[in-house]
């Protein structure tokens, strides 16, 4: 006998939270109930699932909207650094995350958390290079990081 179940968690190979499942009695009995992983699909149940769905979209709008905000502030972004160099191409060691972040920080006054930005190369010479900032919800912002010997204005 099968009963319609409310998932109140991710569950491999049978569907993602807020959805309503059809199982077996004694899988949903002896396994997702006592886990914790389902609930019994009454109707107070799904309309309570169709509530929070509604919350779920609405919050979804409004961290895409704050993202989108974010990207605009970081729109044309080019960040320049200027690094110590061994023979004026290869630097003494290599312009960090950190760097870059405290650069972005400063100069637009956006902070941006270490897990969002993703480097195409290792920054070890001077040069142009590319990266990218994930805002989440699918909003992404493409920039420039300029890489300058920092001796070089000097040397002129």
């Amino acid at each position: 006998m099968q009963i319609e179940v409310m998932l109140m968690d991710d569950v491999k190979k049978l569907g993602k939270a807020g959805q309503i499942v059809k199982v077996a009695a004694g899988y949903a009995r002896n396994y997702l109930f006592t886990k914790g992983l389902a609930a019994e699909a009454t109707e107070a149940a799904k309309r309570r699932l169709k509530k929070l769905e509604a919350e779920r979209a609405a919050r979804a709008a409004e961290e895409r909207k704050a993202a989108q905000e974010v990207a605009k502030k970081l729109e044309k972004l080019e960040i320049t650094v200027s690094a110590a160099t061994v023979d004026g191409k290869k630097l003494y060691g290599a312009v960090s995350v950190t760097d870059i972040l405290a650069a972005i920080e400063q100069s637009r006054g956006v902070k941006i958390e270490r897990s969002q930005l993703s480097l195409e190369d290792s920054l070890r010479e001077v040069g142009e290079y590319h990266a990218t900032i994930d805002l989440g919800r699918g909003v992404t912002v493409k920039f420039k990081i300029v890489i300058l010997d920092e001796q070089a204005p000097a040397q002129e």
